[in-house]
């Protein structure tokens, strides 16, 4: 059974913030070939697809396309704010090991 990826309150928080819903988008997070460690993740704000999966929470919607969903598999999608910045995070089980940005992964 393939369990989807968890958001955190923190990461809809924010999406909140910058008014993600008002404006008919979501946050996508999506993987793809490349990187240096031979994928990488795509986040970007984007209109909600048919065959998406879904997360939503306060108001916020977060989409995962059906092709990254097994890289996704258990993962929490985060929000940090440190002193080098503030982003979205991808804390993935699945990943055998990522650069240093914390963009690129291998499985």
């Amino acid at each position: 059974m393939q369990l989807p990826p968890k958001v955190t309150e923190r990461a809809f928080a924010r999406l909140a913030e910058i008014g993600a819903a008002d404006q008919g988008q979501a946050l996508r997070v999506a993987v793809e070939g490349g990187g240096c460690s031979g994928f990488q993740y795509e986040i970007a704000l984007d209109a909600p697809q048919n065959d998406d999966l879904i997360l939503e929470g306060q108001g916020q919607k977060v989409v995962v396309d059906e092709v990254s969903l097994p890289f996704l598999e258990n993962a929490v999608i985060d929000f940090t704010e440190e002193l080098i910045g503030a982003r979205f995070v991808i804390n993935n089980p699945n990943a055998t090991s990522s650069c240093g940005c914390g963009t690129s992964f291998s499985m």
